[in-house]
């Protein structure tokens, strides 16, 4: 019934008690996950839960705040994303958010590698024809102006994907929704102080919308805390629920056709 659309069950914290962790998720009607890519070095084990289980699905990419490590090409990207079970390309984008000058970090002009990275994940997308998994953080004026420069604006042709775990502003949720992507809650729509996020919440439209844990980070209310696991993606579902006056099992529903449509439409097309 659910589904944990962005999660990082090969994490050390997870990928040891995946056994348990499949077993908790059927109890909790979540059945089908998502398994995201950090980095080029990790796509391997990504792929191997993808290929292991009929219910995982995987992604290729570069986290933008990745440094150090394999840098991907388009050509590599387009090859990877086209293996069976791989049916999106990132987690991508910008991330500025240690970047702050004052505080002793780099200023925005010497992050050009991100923008540089972001620019080779869209492209690939739209060559494989896979959705994008777009990672924003303190730069969402720069994601959504490469976004438009790259000509991901809904039409045909784009590659289109979602915002996860968003946590930015009405208004970059409307021109996200402008550019025909989806948007996807996180366990950050649970806590105390994240009124206006639940407001967006409200106003995305459902046929727009998917939720995930991100796990094992963000682990929602009431298991803040604990290591996050797909078995609490329902907690979020509930919080939308609550704030869209309608059942926790709608929005399941609703989440879990969107899922279909924007990822698994497109697995086996080249």
């Amino acid at each position: 019934m659910y589904v944990d659309s962005h999660c990082h069950l090969n994490d050390p914290q997870l990928r040891p008690r995946l056994a348990q962790i499949r077993a908790a998720m059927q109890q909790a009607q979540v059945d089908r996950a998502l398994c995201i890519c950090t980095t080029m070095e990790e796509f391997p084990e990504v792929h191997a839960l993808a290929t292991g289980f009929d219910n995982f699905w995987a992604s290729v990419g570069v986290h933008p705040e990745t440094e150090g490590m394999a840098e991907p090409t388009v050509e590599e990207l387009v090859r990877l994303a086209r293996l069976p079970r791989v049916v999106a390309v990132g987690e991508t984008g910008l991330d500025y958010y240690q970047m702050d000058e004052r505080k002793g970090g780099r200023a925005v002009a010497d992050l050009a590698w991100q923008r540089t990275r972001f620019r080779t994940h869209i492209r690939a997308a739209r060559a494989a024809h896979r959705p994008l998994v777009i990672h924003t953080r303190s730069a969402s004026a720069d994601t959504l102006a490469i976004l438009r420069e790259e000509g991901e604006d809904g039409s045909a042709g784009s590659a289109g994907g979602v915002f996860h775990c968003f946590t930015e502003t009405m208004e970059v949720a409307r021109a996200a929704l402008d550019l025909g992507f989806y948007i996807s809650f996180s366990g950050i729509v649970t806590f105390k102080k994240a009124q206006e996020l639940r407001d967006v919440a409200a106003f995305v439209p459902l046929e727009r919308m998917l939720i995930e844990t991100d796990s094992p980070y963000l682990a929602p209310v009431p298991m803040r805390g604990k290591v996050n696991e797909p078995t609490f993606v329902p907690y979020v579902a509930q919080q939308i629920a609550q704030v869209r006056g309608m059942t926790p099992q709608d929005v399941a529903y609703a989440t879990s056709r969107n899922f279909e449509q924007l990822f698994l439409g497109g697995e086996h097309t080249a």
